[in-house]
């Protein structure tokens, strides 16, 4: 289970990621409201995915 929830924190903090540097370059979906809430989104993003990786490379198979 708790690899499961893992594995979904790391899909959850890439789709954020993405989609918010997606707004940074491009304008696109958000129309680059405000670039500060952009960076802060992706860096939130980075520390879930690494939070993620850290508990499931600590979980047992």
């Amino acid at each position: 289970m708790s690899k499961g929830l893992a594995m979904l924190g790391m899909v959850v903090a890439g789709l954020v990621a993405v989609l918010f540097a997606a707004d940074l370059a491009a304008k696109v979906p958000f129309g680059r409201a405000s670039v500060s809430a952009d960076v802060g989104f992706i860096v939130s993003s980075v520390i879930l995915g690494y939070a993620s990786w850290l508990l499931l490379d600590r979980r047992p198979a």
